[in-house]
């Protein structure tokens, strides 16, 4: 099951928990702000998440991050990039926005990782990568769900910005042309911003 949040700190953005309903543990993506709201949703619902898997490091994606890792005592994942943006209020952007955030207790995961839940193991995503918003961009797609976790790489209609530190234009269409549309048709995208597609629907556009 996912449930999406839509959490508002700067801008807005979308915060998924991505939940096995058999055993009510899962990962929360992306909490990009209000994590006093998600940690509500958590214990209103009973869930029990397991870890936060991040699919980039951009300040609206991250600025919940270190009160819900204190919160909850669970791992935050990245890809193996993650601490070029994590490390840098500069790099991730927050340092313009007026809250400067760093995270400090990140794992960075390799390309390919599998991430599995401790109470179902055969519930899991696989994080891909996905350059071109940022050098740290990662799909965390599950097969078994039907679903991928792509924050800025691509939205319903669109595509993230390239112009910020590490984007490169020539990447995120590579990676939307050879990554996200060799998923499933069926495939539906959560995005970090926006309503969710899917990839038929973003591959009829192109």
């Amino acid at each position: 099951m996912v449930h999406t949040v839509e959490v508002v700190g700067v801008i807005e953005e979308n915060a998924h928990f991505f939940i096995d309903d058999e055993t009510r543990h899962g990962f929360l993506i992306d909490p990009g702000a209000q994590a006093d709201k998600l940690l509500k949703v958590i214990s209103e619902r009973g869930w029990t998440i397991e870890r936060i898997l991040l699919t980039h490091g951009h300040f609206d994606h991250i600025g919940a991050v270190n009160d819900l890792q204190r919160a909850l005592k669970i791992p935050v994942c990245m890809s193996k990039d993650g601490d070029y943006y994590a490390k840098d209020s500069a790099t991730n952007c927050s340092a313009f926005v007026g809250e400067p955030i760093v995270l400090d207790n990140v794992t960075c995961l390799d390309d390919g990782a599998e991430i599995s839940l401790t109470a179902n193991p055969r519930f899991s995503v696989k994080l891909i990568p996905a350059k071109g918003h940022t050098l740290d961009g990662a799909i965390y797609y599950s097969s078994r769900e039907g679903v991928a976790f792509v924050g800025d790489t691509i939205f319903c209609g669109s595509y993230g910005r390239t112009d910020l530190p590490g984007g490169s234009y020539l990447d995120l269409m590579r990676t939307i042309k050879k990554v996200v549309f060799a998923l499933p048709d069926e495939t539906i995208l959560y995005t970090g911003h926006g309503s969710p597609t899917t990839v038929a629907a973003e591959k009829a556009l192109y």
